[in-house]
C-alpha cells in the first residue's frame, strides 16, 4: 500500500513540474529568438491595449500582471461560453489529450489538435489553421474534457481536424492587433453597401481573421437574401476573402453580452449553444401572465429560459384534475380557479366568471369528488367532514364585528371612571389590635381659612369687609 501511494506522489509531483520549452531549449536556437519568445510569452494582447483605452499598455502590448482587474489582461478571465476543467488536477495523466479548444471573438470557437505537443495552458494565444492562412485565438481549455465539448457541439469523432501551429509571436500579435481595429470601421461602410443595393439585411457584426486576409461578416435577415452582388462589391472594395455568415437575434445577443432580468449572465452568452424554438404555450403551462414585456428577452424573442421547467410542469399537471370538470355539491356547483401544481393543490370558485367563495382542496378531494358525481351523488360540502368542522370553527373564532372596528371614537381617550366617595365605601378591614377609625366625623372645611399676608411692615394687609347697612 505504502509503495502504491509513494508511486501515486511521485506521478503528481512528475506532473506539477515545471516544464521546459522544447522549442526554445534546442541547441540549434539562437539566443535572440528565445530572449524574444520569452518576452512574448510574458506579456498579453489585450484588446483595451490595442485601441489605446488602457494607460498601462505600450505599443499596443502590456505586460501580464499589471492590470489585474483588466479582463483582457487576466489569464484567468472568463470568456463567453466558459467551461470549467473539472478534470484537471486527476494525476496519472488520465485526463490528458492532444485536443484544444480555442476562442476566437465572442461566442465563436474551434477545436484543434496539438500535434507537436506545444506545453500551452488555459489563457495562451496561439496561432491555428486557417483556410486560408492561419488564425490567432485564445486557448480556454485543454484535456480529455475537450472531447466532451466536441461530442457536446455535434462534431463527430471522425472528423477531420485543424492544427495548431505554434504560440503567437509577436509579429502574429501585432498584424492581429491591426486586424481587429478596422473591425468597426469595416462594418459601418458594409452597412452603407447593403443599403445602396436594397437588401433587406443587418450586418451585426465583422470579424477578421488573424492574419488579416479574410474577414467574416454576420448578418440578420427574416427572409433568403441575394447577397452575391454584395460579396463582390465587399471584394473589390476591402481586398480580402469575404465570408457571410447568417445568425438569428438569439446568436447576435450572445454575441453582444449582458445581464438578464434574474441578475446572471444571458444564457446565450455563457453556456447555450444550441438555440430551441420558444412558443407561448410553455408560459400557459407555468401559469405565466401573457405579459409580452416580462416574456420578451434582449433579443425581443421569448426567453429561452421558458423551455426550461416546462417538461416538469407538463408532467405533473397530467396528474392533476382536468380544469374544465365542474364539482357538483349539495350547496353549490363549483369551477376551476387556480392550480398550485408544486403543492397540488387546486382552488374552486363558485362563480364562473368572478372569485367568490374561494375553496382550497387538495388533488385526491377532487378526484373523490369527480368520481362521487359521476355516481349520481354529490357530498355536502367540499371540504371533508373534520375538515368542514375545523373550517367552521375557525370562522367562528375569526367573525369580529364591523361596527366595533370602524367607530369613529375608537381612536379617542377613555374617560377615567370617577372615584367612590369615601361615604361610598365602607369600613377599610384594618389589622389585629387596631380599632377603625370613625367615618361619620365632618372633615373641617380649610376652603375658608386663609392665610394673612404680610405687608413687609410687622402688620398683616388683611382686609375685613363690614357689612353694609342699609340707609
Amino acid at each position: 500500500m505504502s509503495n502504491e501511494i509513494n508511486d501515486l506522489e511521485s506521478i503528481n509531483n512528475a506532473l506539477h513540474a515545471p516544464v521546459e520549452d522544447s522549442d526554445s531549449a534546442g541547441e540549434g536556437k539562437d539566443s535572440q529568438d528565445k530572449a524574444q519568445s520569452e518576452a512574448v510569452h510574458s506579456r498579453c494582447a489585450c484588446p483595451k491595449a490595442a485601441d489605446g483605452s488602457c494607460p498601462k499598455a505600450t505599443d499596443g502590448i502590456c505586460p501580464k500582471g499589471k492590470c489585474p482587474g483588466c479582463s483582457g489582461c487576466s489569464d484567468t478571465a472568463r470568456h463567453k461560453l466558459h467551461s470549467f476543467n473539472w478534470l484537471e488536477d486527476i494525476p496519472g495523466g488520465y485526463a490528458d489529450d492532444d485536443m484544444v479548444e480555442v476562442q476566437f471573438k465572442n461566442t465563436r470557437k474551434g477545436y484543434y489538435k496539438n500535434s507537436t505537443n506545444i506545453p500551452l495552458k488555459v489563457g495562451d494565444l496561439v496561432a491555428v489553421e486557417a483556410q486560408p492562412g492561419h488564425d490567432i485565438g485564445t486557448v480556454t481549455l485543454t484535456g480529455a474534457l475537450v472531447r466532451l465539448q466536441m461530442r457536446k457541439s455535434g462534431i463527430r469523432p471522425n472528423a477531420e481536424t485543424k492544427r495548431v501551429f505554434r504560440k503567437a509571436k509577436p509579429a502574429d500579435i501585432d498584424k492581429y492587433n491591426e486586424a481587429r481595429a478596422r473591425e468597426q470601421d469595416t462594418m459601418i461602410r458594409a452597412r452603407k453597401i447593403a443599403q445602396s443595393l436594397l437588401l433587406d439585411m443587418k450586418i451585426g457584426d465583422v470579424e477578421y481573421q488573424g492574419d488579416g486576409n479574410k474577414a467574416i461578416f454576420y448578418y440578420i435577415a427574416d427572409a433568403r437574401v441575394d447577397f452575391r452582388q454584395l460579396i463582390k462589391v465587399l471584394a473589390d472594395t476591402f481586398k480580402i476573402r469575404i465570408e457571410m455568415k447568417q445568425i438569428g437575434a438569439r446568436q447576435e445577443a450572445g454575441r453582444i453580452g449582458g445581464i438578464g432580468p434574474c441578475g446572471r449572465p444571458l444564457c446565450c452568452s455563457s453556456w447555450m449553444q444550441n438555440f430551441v424554438s420558444v412558443s407561448t404555450s410553455a408560459a400557459r403551462f407555468q401559469d405565466i401572465s401573457l405579459n409580452p414585456q416580462k416574456l420578451a428577452g434582449q433579443c425581443a424573442k421569448l426567453k429561452c429560459c421558458l423551455n426550461f421547467e416546462v417538461d416538469t410542469y407538463v408532467e405533473t399537471v397530467k396528474r392533476m384534475p382536468p380544469k374544465n370538470i365542474r364539482l357538483e355539491t349539495a350547496d353549490a356547483t363549483w369551477y376551476h380557479f387556480k392550480t398550485d401544481v408544486f403543492k397540488r393543490e387546486i382552488i374552486y370558485s363558485s362563480d364562473k366568471s368572478m372569485a367568490a367563495n374561494l375553496t382550497t382542496l387538495d388533488a385526491e378531494r377532487v378526484f373523490e369528488i369527480i368520481a362521487l358525481n359521476k355516481e349520481g351523488k354529490k357530498p355536502a360540502t367540499l371540504l371533508r367532514d373534520a375538515e368542514a368542522a375545523e373550517a367552521a370553527a375557525k370562522e367562528r373564532s375569526n367573525v369580529n364585528d364591523l361596527l366595533d372596528q370602524d367607530e369613529l371614537t375608537r381612536f379617542d381617550k377613555k374617560k377615567h371612571k370617577k372615584k367612590k366617595s369615601a361615604k361610598d365605601k365602607g369600613p377599610k378591614p384594618t389589622k389585629e389590635g387596631k380599632e377603625p377609625k370613625p367615618t361619620n366625623q365632618p372633615r373641617p372645611n380649610r376652603r375658608n381659612k386663609r392665610k394673612p399676608r404680610n405687608n413687609g411692615n410687622g402688620t398683616d394687609n388683611q382686609q375685613t369687609k363690614e357689612p353694609k347697612t342699609d340707609a
